[in-house]
């Protein structure tokens, strides 16, 4: 149970002092999530991104242009508009003159707040019109009881359509005052090494800085709190390996009879890699501990012929297999991967998803329930209460940073002593591998199995779109099959990203009906339909929100436009691009932008135009895009970190592994002083899962 001392930081952002009904909804946009309102904490930890500094007073003819200043004026002449022009009021000092102006203002507010004659401090961007200085809509008009109350440097956040700066600035210091005194859970002598303060004094001089270096990430609150949160993340992730260890497996042996049943059904060789990574599972499975292991490798590297042997494995030592893929269009591109293979070889498999009719889940329950079924592929669907095992080996999860802790594990507690062996197509960055997967071993398939043709990769303007579709043309008439991809289910006029919907319609004035459309708002039975039809080449273009991004095998297609590429991650276009180039014919990758391009849309395109190495292709979106991309969570729901930022605090990673493998050795249970401490942590930053597992034993 969470500690009553952290209970004000739990209570709804809506009960703060001056924050109501009207901006608790926007908070809740903002900050909180579908089941639960935005809470004081969530403002604690929503840390300004950028500040303005109100400390340069200069006097008006020292005011440098192009800056933030705030300036003492009188209020000289108020001129207010001729037609449709703006209001504008003259104010002075003894160096010189200053126009303050306003687009369609109140005039009786301008004259309130500016009355003639007075004194007023105002602060804003100074800039140059006409050789005169001005100032437009000011953003602070000040007496000298409100200069006082000014804070020197102002800290900037991210909003929301209708939350205002100084709204959220007012809720976050309410949130502030709800901090409790907090006992400090970190070493001692390395706080003193980086000379940190206290997590409370690091938190309100991020949200109550006095120089702009206060809230700079590399500087000591920041890194302070960074250092928190990887160090609440570490000590989570090895409470779950430790509780994976503490359980001990269950060794399951087999002499590779079935495995080399299916390896005979395969018209390739294993390469390198994949070989390497049979013999780690191999190994685990064998083995008297629990496998908690993560099979990462780059598209179109063989994954799911890895899952299935180690499956067959566990299948020879008399036991079932389960593969959970995040999606339904996965899970059965999965299945249809699978099951002729798993079938040469005598194994029985089933595909179990939310969509089954009644008599289907009940027959392949029963199968399992019964030992009847091998293997059995499927979604979250897999986890429901009514689904049993009769003896359960294991666990392989798909892309499983889609999935949370506990819904990794609810898959290996179907069992007794499941070994779990988790698999993503994303290409993991070092660092983020540690950081997401530190509770895990880890198998990386690097290489291409043989036959897979390079893409010629293009980045083409938006604007050349016509000549694009008559090279489609031709490539349709030569037997081409094409994904185009788009950003946006529908237009709308707000936007100017192009629209799958809108997209598939201009398409099938040339095309006819040889065009289809799948996107993730369609319903099941219509997105297996449009895939089915594509598969089978019913439809040659197929138009696709990034639903298709990962695991959809057609190795017919060849050809993959992307409409507005410069709006999607490095990591999401190179898995869009890896669906194609699966089969044996040249395919090429058309990255359609609209420009003109950012320094950094434009590094993204150069770089997959250099290579298809998805490895280096994820550590470059890691430095530019920073790591919710990177494993597509901001797609996916995935948790990422709120303060921590892993292109910059990549050491501090390091070393909070190290302290929380050093405290786990001395105080495996978390009972000491400094135990109870890190408690509050792991609550504060919501890796409380791990506490769960800890009492569960």
């Amino acid at each position: 149970m969470r500690p009553s001392l952290l209970d004000p930081l739990f209570a709804s952002a809506s009960a703060l002092p001056g924050v109501g009904p009207k901006t608790g909804k926007l908070l809740d946009r903002l900050l909180g999530d579908a089941d639960r309102p935005a809470r004081a904490l969530d403002l604690l930890l929503h840390i300004p991104f950028s500040c303005i500094d109100r400390r340069n007073r200069p006097k008006i003819a020292e005011a440098p242009i192009g800056a933030v200043s705030t300036l003492k004026v009188r209020v000289a002449e108020h001129r207010p508009p001729r037609a449709k022009g703006p209001y504008r009021v003259l104010t002075e000092d003894e160096t010189g003159d200053l126009t303050l102006v306003f687009f369609r203002a109140n005039s009786g507010w301008i004259e309130k707040a500016l009355p003639l004659g007075e004194t007023r401090w105002v602060s804003g961007l100074v800039e140059l019109y006409d050789a005169y200085r001005q100032i437009v809509h000011p953003d602070r008009i000040l007496d000298e009881a409100g200069l006082a109350a000014l804070p020197p440097v102002e800290p900037v956040y991210g909003l929301t359509e209708g939350l205002f700066p100084r709204v959220m600035a007012k809720a976050a210091a309410g949130a502030l005052d709800r901090l409790p005194p907090l006992p400090e859970w970190q070493d001692g002598k390395l706080s003193r090494a980086m000379g940190w303060e206290s997590f409370g004094a690091s938190l309100a001089r991020l949200h109550r800085p006095q120089t702009p270096q206060d809230i700079a990430p590399e500087g000591k609150f920041f890194t302070r709190l960074a250092f928190d949160e990887l160090l609440s993340h570490q000590l989570g992730l090895r409470l779950v390996r430790a509780r994976m260890q503490v359980l001990r497996g269950r060794p399951q042996k087999s002499d590779g009879a079935l495995a080399a049943r299916i390896l005979g059904q395969l018209p390739f060789d294993l390469t390198g890699d994949q070989k390497k990574a049979v013999a780690e599972i191999s190994a685990d499975l064998a083995s008297d501990k629990r496998m908690l292991r993560l099979l990462q490798g780059d598209v179109g590297s063989g994954k799911t012929v890895v899952a299935l042997l180690a499956m067959a494995h566990v299948v020879e030592a008399g036991r079932q297999a389960a593969l959970m893929a995040p999606t339904e269009i996965l899970a059965r591109q999965h299945f249809a991967t699978i099951a002729p293979l798993a079938r040469a070889a005598n194994l029985s498999v089933a595909l179990m998803t939310g969509r089954d009719k009644a008599s289907e889940r009940r027959a392949t329950l029963e199968a399992l329930a019964s030992g009847a079924l091998d293997i059995v592929v499927g979604t979250h669907a897999l986890v429901q209460d009514d689904v049993a095992f009769a003896r359960l080996g294991l666990a392989v999860i798909d892309e499983q940073h889609r999935f949370g802790v506990h819904q990794r594990l609810a898959l290996g507690d179907k069992g007794e002593a499941v070994d779990v062996l988790a698999m993503t197509a994303t290409p993991i960055p070092r660092t983020l591998a540690l950081a997401f997967f530190g509770d895990m071993d880890l198998s990386t398939l690097r290489e291409k199995p043989p036959g897979r043709q390079p893409i010629d990769t293009r980045a083409v303007n938006v604007e050349r779109i016509d000549e694009v579709v008559a090279g489609l043309a031709r490539a349709l008439r030569a037997g081409a099959r094409v994904y185009w991809v788009c950003p946006l289910v529908e237009g709308s006029e707000d936007s100017d990203l192009a629209a799958a919907q809108d997209r598939a319609e201009d398409l099938r004035k040339f095309f006819g009906a040889e065009v289809g459309l799948v996107h993730g708002q369609m319903k099941g039975r219509d997105k297996d339909a449009a895939m089915e039809d594509f598969s089978r080449g019913a439809t040659r273009i197929l138009v696709a929100t990034t639903v298709i991004e990962v695991g959809v095998n057609v190795p017919e297609a060849t050809i993959m436009v992307i409409e507005h590429a410069e709006r999607f991650g490095l990591a999401q276009l190179h898995q869009l691009r890896g669906r194609v180039g699966r089969g044996d014919r040249k395919s090429s990758c058309i990255l359609l932008y609209a420009g003109p391009l950012g320094e950094t849309a434009k590094a993204r395109l150069e770089i997959l135009r250099e290579t298809e190495d998805g490895f280096r292709i994820a550590e470059e979106d890691l430095r530019l895009r920073g790591e919710g991309d990177v494993l597509g969570a901001k797609q996916s729901g995935a948790p990422g970190f709120k303060i921590a930022r892993l292109d910059l605090h990549a050491d501090l990673l390091r070393a909070a592994r190290d302290e929380a493998e050093k405290m786990l050795a001395s105080d495996p249970e978390l009972t000491s002083e400094r135990g109870q401490s890190l408690r509050l942590l792991l609550y504060i930053f919501e890796r409380d899962q791990a506490l769960k597992l800890l009492r569960a034993g």
